[in-house]
């Protein structure tokens, strides 16, 4: 089964952190991807309004290609809001109480 999420054509904007290096707002909710230590995990964790969803393996044919170098900046104050009730949550397994402990996982 699809994802809703998958269907979506987020504007992705470049956030300035290197572990949650992507954030849309769509419709009104932020919308936050983590990079993973890829191969060891999926390569993308998506959080919706600081809520995980699920791991990407492959990105959605909807959402484009996911260049954080190429993305628009997102306002740096607007950043730091965004990401704010995530940033604990860096390491692999943290939004779910069982965070990997792997050398590359540290956050």
């Amino acid at each position: 089964m699809t994802q809703p999420e998958a269907l979506a054509r987020p504007a992705w904007r470049r956030t300035g952190n290197a572990r949650f290096p992507l954030a849309a707002d769509v419709g009104g909710r932020w919308w936050i991807l983590r990079l993973n230590p890829f191969p060891d995990h999926c390569l993308w964790t998506l959080f919706v309004d600081a809520a995980v969803r699920y791991d990407i393996e492959e990105t959605p044919a909807a959402w484009g290609k996911l260049s954080p170098r190429s993305a628009p900046p997102l306002d740096p104050a607007v950043a730091e809001t965004v990401l704010a009730p995530v940033r604990h949550l860096a390491v692999y397994g943290s939004e779910v109480g069982r965070p990997c402990d792997c050398l590359f996982c540290d956050g």
